[in-house]
């Protein structure tokens, strides 16, 4: 290992705590909050977890980084679903005490809105903790990370894109995700979850992608091969505008029903 990529030589305080976890908790601790850390058995001076109170929540992930001086933080949940956790909140900084305080704001179960206040460097992920099982919080849910995620992208044609789905009741009302930034709809959430509701359109056979710096492409679904590779479905429309890539997706989707 190299001295540039050895935690002791990258973490010296860290190193003298004897792990990250027991650093969180002193640097909590300087700030009057009572942290219980757990440290990785692996590698204590760069990885540790805060566990949460609130339903759902997954312990907290804190990760030093391999090259530079710098925390990521990662926190997923469900809510009171019983589905998969996902992402709710990421982050990077290089400020330990930042760190403390969210992970105190996340054990405690502040709100998500709550916890991106305290402190800079937290970037949620658009996702909320769906109450219930109930499919609406679900697709909700989803259409909320999908919004920010296109934001993110800095990708003003992605932003365009799901905007005009979103706006959409019809689709709204769908599971929407996206591969290889192609806008797809379910009528069954992921993974083996009840149908989302009886007599709904179904997007199952097309998807729609912004295909340029202005244009969008909808397409008949990709097809998966024997050998777990996808190739791209036949071309219906190439357009110009989301609205309307948007539209004929839905009406080649009711015509082949």
């Amino acid at each position: 290992m190299s001295a540039e990529s050895d935690p002791a030589a990258l973490y010296p305080d860290i190193a003298v705590e004897g792990s990250l976890a027991t650093a969180l908790q002193a640097a909590g601790a300087s700030q009057g909050l009572s942290l219980t850390a757990l440290s990785s058995e692996s590698d204590p001076l760069r990885h540790a977890s805060i566990a949460s109170t609130a339903p759902g929540r997954e312990p907290l992930i804190v990760s030093g980084w391999s090259w530079k001086r710098r925390w990521s933080i990662t926190g997923l949940g469900r809510g009171r679903s019983s589905g998969p956790s996902l992402i709710l909140i990421s982050g990077n900084t290089d400020q330990l005490g930042a760190i403390a305080q969210v992970a105190a704001a996340w054990r405690d179960g502040m709100a998500l809105a709550g916890i991106e206040q305290v402190a800079g460097f937290v970037e949620l992920s658009g996702r909320y903790e769906p109450p219930d099982d109930d499919p609406r919080h679900v697709i909700a849910s989803q259409w909320g990370y999908l919004r920010q995620e296109a934001r993110a992208a800095n990708w003003p044609t992605q932003v365009e894109l799901i905007e005009a789905a979103y706006a959409r009741p019809e689709l709204r009302r769908l599971y929407a995700f996206t591969s290889h930034w192609t806008l797809r709809f379910a009528t069954v959430l992921p993974p083996e979850r009840p149908e989302v509701s009886d007599g709904e359109v179904s997007l199952n056979t097309v998807c729609i992608a912004a295909s340029g710096e202005d244009g969008f492409t909808v397409r008949a679904r990709w097809t998966e091969l024997k050998d777990g590779e996808h190739t791209p479905g036949a071309i219906i429309a190439n357009t110009n505008t989301a609205d309307e890539a948007v539209y004929l997706a839905l009406r080649s989707a009711a015509c082949w029903g």
